[in-house]
């Protein structure tokens, strides 16, 4: 840090990320397992990657979030998209790349990516 802009600027960007981790009834929730056969299975990274593009793209309608174990670790790192009036979506074996086309196809077109889910992988 050499000046108080960047400490402003740092500021900035770790509120934005706790916004997109608190609740809201109407938004889109994300929810990451993040037991420890989650964290073993890589689900730090696809959180990151789930916050990361969230932020980027400014979907103030999403929050993205962690929970505890979801109860099959064998597809772990496990997501679920709820969406208010919607039926929940639960994606399986994720990885930072297919969290990113979970964010574009999903949250932001509203469609499904259907070969990712849990469905689709059992």
């Amino acid at each position: 840090m050499k000046s108080l802009a960047e400490l402003q600027a740092i500021r900035d960007r770790a509120r934005a990320q706790v916004d997109l981790r608190e609740k809201s009834d109407d938004n889109i929730r994300v929810l990451v397992g993040m037991a420890t056969c989650g964290i073993a299975a890589g689900a730090r990274p696809v959180m990151l990657a789930f916050v990361d593009e969230v932020a980027k793209r400014q979907l103030k309608n999403v929050t993205v979030t962690q929970t505890g174990c979801i109860g099959i670790c064998q597809y772990e790192p496990v997501v679920e998209v709820v969406a208010p009036g919607k039926e929940k979506v639960t994606y399986v074996k994720m990885t930072p790349e297919k969290a990113l086309r979970v964010v574009n196809d999903h949250l932001v077109n509203g469609n499904v990516v259907t070969e990712y889910t849990i469905g689709a992988n059992s």
